[in-house]
């Protein structure tokens, strides 16, 4: 189930209108039971996120998040989805509007566009043309834009769901953004050169 899909708790903050946004926001999730994760938010308001990681905490549990940019939000997990989970934010009024005007200074100074987004120094694959899979068997030719090590933009016609998990070239990532050409990835696990040089060649 991709994360759109989630079935969101409605919150006073959502009545009052704040605005879902699609992010790519990373950071670690303290579990109830003290473990401690890495995480990436691909949605967020002042009320609500949505939240990819490798362990799911249980339905009504409460997790501490610190993302970057953002900081610490906390909460209980409303409802699990596929590859994560979503959480109810606690907290103040101003807190909520700290991370309302976050979310605006992070809007307005566009840093997901899919050409800076990423953590790791682009590289220039030798071979441009790949195949993205998704999760229900479709595959797609594609056309690399531009590659790291944590993730990449791609061009195609189809535009999978913010959320949703696909395989480039057999590597495992995240869809985290639509742009006019295709859309920008973020691969779960840190490539390396090595790596990512062996899976573009094959």
């Amino acid at each position: 189930m991709a994360a759109e899909d989630v079935v969101w708790l409605e919150s006073e903050t959502d009545r009052r209108g704040y605005e879902r946004m699609p992010v790519a926001l990373f950071g670690r999730c303290l579990l109830p039971n003290k473990l401690e994760i890495p995480c990436q938010a691909i949605n967020i308001s002042p009320g609500d996120a949505a939240v990819v990681a490798g362990h799911a905490p249980r339905v009504d549990e409460t997790v501490i998040i610190y993302l970057d940019q953002v900081g610490r939000i906390e909460g209980p997990v409303t409802r699990l989805f596929d590859g994560g989970f979503a959480i109810r934010i606690d907290g103040t009024p101003r807190k909520r509007e700290k991370i309302a005007t976050t979310l605006e200074w992070l809007r307005n100074t566009d840093p997901f566009d899919p050409r800076d987004m990423r953590r790791h120094e682009r590289l220039e694959p030798q071979n441009n043309n790949s195949v993205l899979e998704l999760e229900d068997g479709r595959s797609y030719p594609i056309n690399i834009i531009d590659i790291s090590l944590s993730g990449a933009a791609v061009s195609l016609d189809v535009r999978p769901a913010i959320g949703a998990r696909v395989w480039l070239s057999g590597m495992k990532a995240v869809v985290v953004r639509h742009f006019d050409e295709g859309i920008a990835l973020e691969f779960t696990a840190v490539q390396t050169r090595a790596g990512l040089g062996a899976r573009l060649a094959e």
